[in-house]
């Protein structure tokens, strides 16, 4: 083995290590971000209600009517809590991944539960395995997430040369996304359009890693 060789192989393994080691500095702070928004979002929204129910409690003899009202607001502010539960759920997985097909369906379902007007396009024929389509909707989730208001986020899945392609379309780019599609054997490539936006185009093998 040439010397050239080795130097080649050494720093394929040191990229690797570093790749892997992003992977887990990654989880570990998306973890630490699910942990804050339970901690800091929803379980205060969730004391909060507690208390405004304990002090609805304590009046309803004295103000019913008001008592209602409160009520009425207490309920609306629950369904909010829910939402807002189901929203850090599906970024720890989504259940639609679940079901065949689905795809398309869950990208959807996490453009509503980010209230960004969006557009959605998937052609994908072939059955998806569930980590590729995790990963794929893992990079929407991440557009989504930092996209700016006015703008419009997109999304296109399809098959090509044999393997899974999503192009999207958004404000910012996905560069913390990459180690990610990579372990799967697939490559993420970025580029800025004549509209200023970042096009993020990904491509994952049909049967998994190579």
């Amino acid at each position: 083995m040439s010397s050239k060789s080795e130097d080649e192989l050494r720093r394929e393994v040191a990229e690797l290590n570093a790749s892997r080691e992003r992977l887990v500095l990654d989880g570990d702070a998306e973890r630490r971000r699910l942990e804050r928004d339970l901690h800091e979002g929803l379980q205060q929204r969730l004391v909060a209600l507690s208390v405004s129910v304990q002090r609805a409690a304590l009046r309803v003899k004295t103000e019913p009517t008001a008592v209602v009202t409160e009520l009425d607001e207490i309920a609306r502010q629950v369904q909010d809590a829910l939402g807002e539960a189901a929203r850090l759920a599906e970024r720890i997985y989504t259940p639609l991944l679940e079901q065949s097909g689905r795809l398309g369906a869950a990208l959807r379902a996490a453009a509503v539960s980010a209230s960004v007007t969006s557009t959605v396009q998937v052609t994908v024929v072939p059955s998806c395995p569930p980590e590729i389509a995790h990963t794929i909707v893992l990079c929407w989730f991440e557009a989504l997430e930092r996209s700016q208001p006015g703008t419009h986020p997109a999304i296109d899945v399809h098959i090509e040369d044999h393997s899974f392609v999503f192009e999207i379309v958004s404000a910012a780019g996905l560069e913390r996304m990459r180690d990610r599609v990579e372990a799967l054997g697939g490559r993420l490539t970025l580029e800025t359009t004549s509209a200023g936006s970042t096009r993020a185009t990904g491509t994952l093998p049909l049967a998994g890693r190579a």
